[in-house]
């Protein structure tokens, strides 16, 4: 499968709510790149790169978190960049 990176604004009930750990979480187990960050606007920002279906299995996952409820989600491709891991910025 192609791989991709995907800049996401997440807006909704998505901090305080552990959103960035299991984007984290997510993330590693399924071998994605990148960074979360939460805005100061209360939504969040994502960078994520890897495999397109494991990009779409870590968003339901982290959707599917208690009291997480993702309203609306802007999404666009962008170029990859060379990275290791995927981090919680702050």
């Amino acid at each position: 499968m192609k791989k991709v990176r995907q800049h996401i604004i997440f807006s909704g009930i998505v901090q305080g709510v552990g959103f960035r750990y299991r984007a984290y979480y997510a993330a590693s187990k399924l071998g994605l790149t990148g960074w979360v960050y939460n805005m100061a606007d209360g939504r969040v920002e994502m960078e994520v790169q890897g495999d397109e279906l494991a990009i779409s299995q870590m968003i339901e996952q982290i959707g599917s978190g208690w009291c997480v409820s993702i309203e609306h989600m802007d999404c666009e491709e962008i170029p990859l960049e060379e990275e290791r891991e995927f981090r919680v910025r702050y």
